[in-house]
């Protein structure tokens, strides 16, 4: 099978492969469809220990069973692998599973390619009317429905039902669609590209500011830059609720006195549980979180070149999708 293979810092090679191979307790999926999420462009970067080359990245995926009782059934991946017998698992967090592991992280070859094999509680079935480019979008949405929905959580009755979303890529809209399908009504993103943050307003019908000022019940770290989290620190409001997606770099930013005296909740969040999984999947199947037409499709064997391109700030659409086949 083809797959493009991540072989070093800024070094991406589409090239044949050993074709995937379904174990007893797994479903074969021929993928149709596979998007660039941030975290692979970190690797990409040489940013993550985690994902060391070679590699097959890619993680955000949907396509079709081949093979099996269920052949030819259509399916978006829950990319997330857990135990199932920790307390974690037991309690409905499979987020924080001490044994997770992800696709796209050893030993598990991720979704850039034309198959991957996957345990099928880990699939969740796609109507046939919704395009597989849109059920594709369902892990990088439940990361943020999962945010969302612990932000909201966390949120006193008293505080102001406002959120600020510090990043208009992928994450950071999908975060203010989740927002928005909680309950969340009045919601900005900040985002400092011109040409993003026009598409944002333009093509999307977000609320987009190029820096947030003011106070906010709700902000949202999309972005997770020392600059960022001081952003997020100094504009929620006093016993308001930051949510740490972002994961651009470890250390600083945070004024944890500010925090302290004005008891600011900060929250990280990590990708989802299976029900945020299927929460969203739902809410993309039946149209709470839009369109989701916002996406730009590339073939997989110009995919270094798509790469290149987000690194270089030249795409304007929040997420690009990857086609194995085209």
């Amino acid at each position: 099978m083809k797959a493009l293979v991540y072989d070093g810092v800024e070094t991406l090679g589409y090239r044949d492969v050993p074709m995937a191979v379904a174990a007893a307790d797994q479903e074969l999926i021929r993928i149709e469809a596979s998007g660039i999420c941030g975290s692979d462009m970190h690797a990409y970067l040489g940013h993550d220990a985690r994902r060391p080359a070679p590699l097959i990245l890619g993680h955000e995926a949907a396509g079709v069973i081949e093979g099996g009782a269920r052949d030819g059934t259509r399916v978006t991946i829950n990319p997330l692998v857990s135990c199932g017998t920790c307390q974690a698992c037991l309690s409905g967090r499979e987020n924080l599973c001490p044994e997770r592991m992800i696709i796209s992280m050893p030993p598990r070859e991720g979704a850039f390619a034309q198959y991957v094999a996957m345990r099928p509680e880990n699939l969740v079935t796609v109507p046939e009317d919704v395009p597989l480019e849109k059920a594709a979008l369902a892990e990088p949405l439940a990361v943020s429905w999962h945010a969302a929905r612990l932000g909201i959580e966390a949120l006193h009755p008293g505080g102001r039902q406002t959120a600020l979303v510090l990043g208009g890529g992928a994450i950071g809209l999908a975060a203010a669609l989740a927002l928005q399908a909680q309950g969340i009504e009045d919601v900005t993103i900040a985002e400092p590209n011109d040409s993003r943050r026009a598409f944002l307003a333009e093509h999307c019908g977000q609320r987009v500011v190029a820096a947030g000022t003011g106070a906010f019940g709700l902000v949202v770290d999309a972005v997770g830059y020392a600059a960022t989290r001081q952003v997020a620190s100094a504009l929620a409001e006093p016993g308001g609720v930051i949510l740490h997606i972002g994961l651009g770099e470890d250390l600083g930013g945070l004024d944890i006195r500010r925090m302290t005296l004005q008891e600011i909740t900060f929250i990280g969040t990590y990708t989802y549980t299976a029900q945020d999984f299927r929460d969203t999947c739902a809410a993309i199947f039946d149209g709470r979180l839009g369109a989701l037409d916002w996406t730009e499709t590339r073939p997989l064997a110009v995919g270094a070149q798509a790469f290149a391109a987000l690194r270089s700030g030249a795409v304007a659409a929040p997420k690009i999708i990857l086609s194995p086949w085209a």
